[in-house]
């Protein structure tokens, strides 16, 4: 009976001493489990984390890169499937796009950096024309381009609310840009000009650009016209530094550091400018807000604002002279103006005057290709003489 107790005691023993180790045993499962449990939920929160931000990257990639663009007839070119060459040197079809000016301005910036094309380029002259509405001597440069097709384009920036009525016929037909309100003297002159530049930068083939008025005429045939301009090493346009109140006297200390006093210029809002100097003109983003800020009338920033900003970065690349002949002799605001009674052989002889100007760094009695300013009572003598006396 003792061994029987005594075994049963052990017995007891042995559980009772058993027993903790169990419970050991168990907590330290339990505690396994939970932190099983707690890496799975931090992987679990991570990967919700890791899935949410990745949301929102891809929504803000697609904003930013993929958000579809409104169709203008800049990119409709490319709506054919495969891209080639040609897709990227075509001029647009019609000059007319949706646009805005910021848009625009930034398109007709690119420009490739490789001077060797990989097609054959025809140069060709941008002619601009700056007009309220009406091109009055529309049939004297109907004469002035006819036959000479693929060397030439047409741009004409008007007030907003002008319907042009050419017919397909006309090399004017179809060749009004998108535009906006312009006002004399003001800044949004020039937005005019650069906006009619933007434009004209599309056609990759445009080499030279020239800025005229509805009151200009040509003073001679297009052939001599396209080769005094392709032949000159110059780009036409006045840079003066004149002094006087209508000179230097415009310039305001605001201008500075960008400007200064000495860099101040001046010349005639008519210009002739290859595409080089286009394409500084259009992407210029660090004379502009001066200009715009500081020439207000009597600064007249046509005559200023392109001058200035060329001969500060490009002055051995320009004439100092403009292509474009006017008579300032009347004195005043505005230069003079000629009607009918004024157009004779003699004085279309005696137009531009024998003053002698430098072509390529030699003396030339050539100094003007156009002339103005004409009123659309000039249209039929001019008409009838032209063929005489300008070439046409």
């Amino acid at each position: 009976m003792k061994v029987m107790v005594m075994e049963m005691e052990e017995g007891v023993k042995d559980n009772a001493a058993s027993t903790p180790k169990s419970r050991l045993t168990n907590q330290s499962r339990a505690l396994l489990s939970m932190r099983l449990l707690q890496i799975l939920l931090f992987f679990l929160v991570l990967a919700l984390g890791i899935s949410v931000v990745g949301i929102h990257m891809i929504k803000f990639l697609k904003i930013q890169y993929l958000a579809p663009v409104a169709p203008t007839t800049l990119i409709s070119m490319y709506d054919h499937g495969t891209v080639t060459l040609e897709s990227f040197i075509r001029p647009p079809l019609n000059v007319w796009h949706t646009l805005n000016d910021t848009e625009l301005l930034w398109r007709a910036s690119m420009e490739p950096r490789r001077n060797v094309y990989p097609f054959k380029r025809f140069p060709k002259l941008a002619f601009m024309f700056l007009t309220k509405g009406p091109l009055p001597f529309a049939p004297l440069w109907e004469m002035f381009f006819k036959g000479h097709e693929g060397l030439y384009s047409i741009y004409v920036h008007a007030l907003p609310n002008y319907k042009p009525d050419f017919p397909r016929s006309s090399v004017f037909y179809r060749r009004y840009i998108p535009s906006q309100a312009v006002s004399w003297g003001e800044m949004s002159m020039c937005d005019a000009e650069r906006r009619l530049l933007a434009n004209a930068l599309l056609d990759i083939s445009n080499e030279w650009f020239v800025l005229l008025s509805e009151s200009c005429i040509p003073l001679r045939g297009f052939s001599f016209v396209y080769s005094y301009v392709s032949g000159s090493r110059y780009s036409f346009m006045g840079c003066a530094d004149e002094e006087g109140p209508d000179g230097r006297g415009r310039y305001r200390n605001g201008m500075e550091p960008e400007i200064t006093l000495s860099q101040w210029r001046k010349g005639s809002q008519w210009f002739e400018i290859n595409r080089k100097l286009a394409v500084e003109i259009v992407q210029d983003t660090t004379y502009y807000p001066k200009f715009k800020e500081f020439c207000k009338p009597p600064c007249y920033v046509d005559e200023h604002y392109f001058p200035t900003m060329l001969s500060i970065k490009h002055r051995i690349f320009l004439a100092n002279r403009t292509l474009t002949w006017t008579d300032w002799s009347r004195g005043g605001a505005h230069p003079a103006t000629f009607g009918k009674a004024d157009i004779t052989e003699t004085f279309l002889q005696k137009l531009p005057g024998a003053k002698a100007c430098l072509y390529n760094d030699q003396k030339s009695h050539v100094c003007y290709l156009f002339a103005r300013k004409f009123a659309p009572s000039a249209l039929e003598p001019l008409l009838q003489l032209a063929p005489k006396i300008l070439g046409l």
